[in-house]
C-alpha cells in the first residue's frame, strides 16, 4: 500500500498557543520542538511511502523545514487536523492508498501503534481506523487527576465488543469511582488512518453538537454513522502521553529521560 503520514500542526492552540514550537528536552540533554519529535515519531514507522507536516503557519512551516521535513500549507479555514488533512490530500499528485493523521502533539507514539493501523486498512472495508490503549496505572492516574482539578488532558473510548467505536470523550468513561478498584478505561490515542473517500466525506459533513462540545474531530464520524474500527494495542512497557497542556512538559520529558530518546 501506498502510505502518507500527515502531521496536522497549528500555532494557535486555544488551550497551549505555541505548542509545536514547545522545547521538549531528550536523554542527551538537547532539547528539540515538539513538532520535530512528532515527525522523528512519524519516521520511525515502517511501511510508510512519504511524510508531511501539514500547517497554515510560516514559523511552524520555517522550524519544519529547517529539520528535514516536508511541508504542505493548508488554510487558515481548518478547523481540526482531519479538514486539515483532507485539504493536505488534494494537492497531492498521486493519492495514497491511506492517509494516517499522526497528532503532532503526540511524540511518544511508538511505531507499532501506527504500524497496526495500518495493518488493519488491508483489510479494504475499513473506511476509518485509530488505535485505542488499555490504560496503565500511571495513565488512569494523570486522566482522572486532570479532570478533577480541571484540566482537559487526554481521550478515553467506548467500544461495541466488535470493536466500533460508540463514544470519545475528553471525561474519563467509563465513570471511575476507585482508582484501588478501576474499570477498565480505553484510551484513546490520536491517530487516525483514512481512505481518502473517507476524508472528502468528512470535509463535506457540518460540525455536529457532539463533536462541538467534546472538540473531538473523530465524532463527526460518529455523528454521521460512518464506522469508525478501534484497534487495541500494546504499550509494551511504554507510557503514553499527549501534550495538552503546560505540566505536560515535565510528564513527557521523563518518559524521553526513562526511555532514552535523545
Amino acid at each position: 500500500m501506498n502510505v502518507s503520514i500527515f502531521i496536522p500542526a497549528r500555532y494557535a492552540s486555544t488551550r497551549y498557543p505555541g505548542k509545536p514550537l514547545v522545547p521538549l528536552t531528550g536523554a542527551d540533554g538537547d532539547a528539540k520542538p515538539l513538532i520535530q519529535r512528532s515527525w522523528e515519531a512519524a519516521r520511525a514507522v515502517e511501511g510508510v511511502t512519504s511524510v508531511y507536516v501539514l500547517t497554515d503557519d510560516d514559523r511552524i512551516a520555517d522550524a519544519a523545514r529547517g529539520f528535514g521535513a516536508e511541508v504542505l500549507m493548508t488554510s487558515e479555514n481548518a478547523r481540526n487536523g482531519t479538514e486539515r488533512c483532507a485539504e493536505a490530500l488534494a494537492q497531492l499528485e498521486v493519492e495514497p492508498d491511506v492517509v494516517v493523521n499522526l497528532q503532532g502533539d503526540a511524540p511518544l507514539t511508538p511505531p507499532w501503534f501506527v504500524e497496526a493501523l495500518i495493518e488493519r486498512m488491508a483489510d479494504w472495508h475499513v473506511q476509518m481506523a485509530t488505535p485505542v490503549l488499555r490504560c496503565d496505572p500511571q495513565t488512569l492516574q494523570n486522566l482522572v487527576t486532570d479532570r478533577r482539578e480541571g484540566r482537559v488532558g487526554g481521550t478515553t473510548a467506548v467500544m461495541k465488543t466488535d470493536g466500533s467505536a460508540i463514544y470519545f470523550s475528553k471525561e474519563v468513561l467509563p465513570y471511575v469511582a476507585s482508582l484501588s478498584a478501576p474499570p477498565e478505561v480505553w484510551h484513546h490515542v490520536g491517530v487516525y488512518a483514512y481512505r481518502p473517500d473517507a476524508l472528502r466525506r468528512y470535509a463535506g459533513w457540518d460540525e455536529g453538537p457532539l463533536e462541538r462540545a467534546e472538540g473531538l474531530e473523530q465524532l463527526r464520524f460518529v455523528e454521521n454513522g460512518a464506522a469508525v474500527t478501534c484497534v487495541p494495542v500494546e504499550a509494551r512497557g511504554r507510557v503514553f502521553w499527549e501534550l495538552n497542556n503546560p505540566v505536560d512538559v515535565d510528564r513527557i520529558e521523563a518518559v524521553l529521560k526513562k526511555e532514552r530518546i535523545v
